[in-house]
């Protein structure tokens, strides 16, 4: 499955996008709590491609994308919260 990325970011909100074709299969939504802060609010899976590893896909863009843009982030989503927490690697971008 080769994926694509899409980011938007519109005022204070922003959303995460991977998709397989023309087919969403995964998404992230945030909202910005100042230029440097963002807060994780849902992220989503197609039950289709559940088990592949699209969700993990889907918060490694978030990671790539948060170091990129110096960004530090509040996982209130419970997913993307337990999945920052299995890869230390990564805590490097959640908000203390």
């Amino acid at each position: 499955m080769e994926l694509t990325r899409k980011h938007t970011e519109e005022g204070a909100k922003g959303l995460f996008e991977l998709f397989d074709g023309d087919k969403c299969v995964a998404r992230m939504t945030y909202s910005r709590i100042d230029p440097n802060n963002v807060i994780i609010d849902h992220t989503a899976v197609d039950p289709a491609v559940k088990g592949t590893g699209t969700g993990t896909k889907i918060v490694a863009y978030l990671v790539e994308w948060a170091r990129e843009n110096e960004q530090k982030i509040m996982p209130l989503c419970p997913f993307t919260k337990a999945t920052l927490e299995k890869h230390p690697e990564w805590h490097d971008i959640i908000r203390k």
